[in-house]
């Protein structure tokens, strides 16, 4: 099933059940799936710019949610999560660090990266044979401690 069948599903249960939270999040993804379709010329999308659609809408909520928990803005911040978490459900399974940690080895070992200078090269390879299975942050992280 599309993506997009699956959110509409899951908008009609959370319209039954009557979870805004969700709902709102659902809101968010079909939205963007249309304005894709619509800017894009085509009327499908592939699998893989589905993902980095929701993958985008996640990483919005969970950069939101964290601004107001450095405001202590809690009654802001749980929403966000919570639609986070809603949108999640739509992502592939995410690699552990550990996982992710042996890629971006496998990557190093790949190019002969040998210092911060090649950060770049690793971190595309790495994003390529990662995506959608780790986020962003993640994989800068462990290449950074990697390569320093």
């Amino acid at each position: 099933m599309s993506l997009e069948k699956s959110v509409m599903t899951a908008m009609k249960d959370a319209m039954k059940s009557k979870d805004q939270t969700a709902l709102a999040a659902l809101r968010a993804v079909k939205s963007e799936l249309l304005l894709a379709k619509t800017s894009g010329g085509s009327d499908t999308l592939s699998e893989e710019e589905e993902i980095k659609i929701v993958q985008k809408l996640v990483k919005q909520r969970k950069d939101s949610a964290r601004i107001f928990e450095e405001q202590h803005r809690t009654d802001l911040s749980e929403p966000e999560l919570a639609q986070a978490k809603v949108l999640e459900q739509f992502l592939p399974e995410q690699l552990s660090e550990d996982e992710i940690a042996k890629i971006v080895q496998q990557v190093i070992d790949e190019t002969g990266a040998q210092g911060m200078k090649d950060m770049g090269k690793v971190m595309g390879r790495s994003n390529q044979l990662l995506a959608g299975k780790a986020d962003g942050r993640t994989i800068s992280t462990i290449v950074k401690s990697k390569l320093s």
